[in-house]
């Protein structure tokens, strides 16, 4: 079976955020929250990405969307 956050990756470059959210809202562990921080990200809730980033151990950047996602799949490829 494929890494659920991989999947919710591609999801979230197929434009399936909703699906994404499924997959990760309850996944406690730092990737689970990052992913969901980085999923309110994209709709600008911004004070409940930076909860969940903060839930993750991981700094809210302000890099780009696209820069942040690739941070993000390389911190769960290398995990």
């Amino acid at each position: 079976m494929k890494n659920i956050f991989l999947r919710a990756i591609e999801l979230i470059e197929e434009d399936n955020w909703h699906a994404a959210h499924e997959l990760v809202q309850d996944e406690p562990c730092q990737f689970g929250s990052l992913l969901h921080g980085y999923l309110h990200r994209i709709e600008g809730d911004l004070s409940n990405a930076r909860y969940w980033y903060r839930r993750a151990n991981q700094p809210t950047l302000e890099n780009s969307l696209e820069d942040e996602l690739a941070r993000i799949k390389q911190l769960v490829i290398n995990r």
